[in-house]
């Protein structure tokens, strides 16, 4: 079952709303849609919304595809990897140099961003799901509030909201912050694993494998730039209902990755 909100709208990996109704712009320059569709992004329903960070303060920051976040400055140094675009179905063209050790770091602090129970369990979980792969990134957790000499923080925004937000790879680099909602401790443990795994999906470079047409959220219609979603070996070159990728997630969710998602991965890295 897909979570449904208000009108019938289904729930997709976060809600809009974010800590104090924070300021939102749903005119995004066309110079900002330009760059997103040469990128093959889908551009329906980006926003430029003021993102909570894990210190309490706030970046403006465009949305994109319910649970992307990137700064202008990041958006617009991403580039079309030209003549190796193979392997595409599945990630940006932005991936963390591999083999490489990602260390992560739950995060337990107060004002209310500190990992509950249930998400440190869940996130343990999730970095199981990633060490179990035979690919070239290993994943270490520790828990505590010292982030900063970390790659990579997983921490609660307490906005009451369900889902997680989470930016691409930099340099190389994991995405640095991903945050899970605090709604999601009314679900049960897989369910929380399934967002956590999807976020760090993100952060390690992995796209909605459903972006052209959020078909899992109940959506159809005209495709977005279809062909950006270059088949990669092995896998599906149409929706996949099983994979951890998918832009809307439901209450009966295992937690663990489709088959094709582990394909992806291996060949991706």
């Amino acid at each position: 079952m897909i979570f449904a909100i208000t009108a019938g709208v289904f729930v997709s990996c976060q809600k809009e709303e974010e800590i104090a109704a924070p300021e939102r712009n749903n005119e995004v320059s066309q110079e900002v849609l330009s760059k997103l569709e040469s990128l093959y992004f889908n551009t329906d329903g980006v926003t430029e919304e003021l993102v909570a960070n894990i210190d309490g303060t706030s970046s403006l920051k465009y949305v994109i595809e319910g649970d992307i976040v990137m700064s202008h400055e990041q958006l617009m140094s991403m580039k079309i990897d030209e003549g190796n675009e193979q392997g595409r179905q599945y990630r940006t063209y932005n991936l963390v140099s591999s083999p490489s050790t990602i260390r992560v770091i739950g995060y337990t602090g107060g004002g209310g961003y500190g990992l509950s129970s249930k998400m440190r369990t869940a996130l343990q979980w999730a970095v199981n799901n990633y060490n179990r792969l035979n690919i070239g990134l290993n994943f270490t957790l520790d828990y505590g509030t010292n982030y900063q000499t970390y790659d990579m923080v997983i921490y609660r925004v307490p906005n009451g909201e369900v889902g997680g937000k989470a930016g691409f790879p930099s340099n190389g680099d994991p995405n640095f912050g991903v945050q899970i909602f605090s709604g999601m401790d009314g679900y049960d443990l897989n369910t929380i694993e399934h967002v956590i795994t999807h976020e760090i999906g993100h952060s390690v470079g992995l796209r909605h494998t459903d972006w052209f047409s959020r078909q899992s959220c109940g959506q159809s219609g005209e495709n977005a730039n279809p062909e950006g979603a270059v088949h990669i070996p092995g896998t599906p070159t149409g929706f996949d209902a099983n994979s951890i990728m998918l832009s809307c997630f439901g209450s009966g969710e295992d937690g663990e990755f489709g088959f094709y998602d582990e394909v992806a991965l291996e060949y991706l890295y």
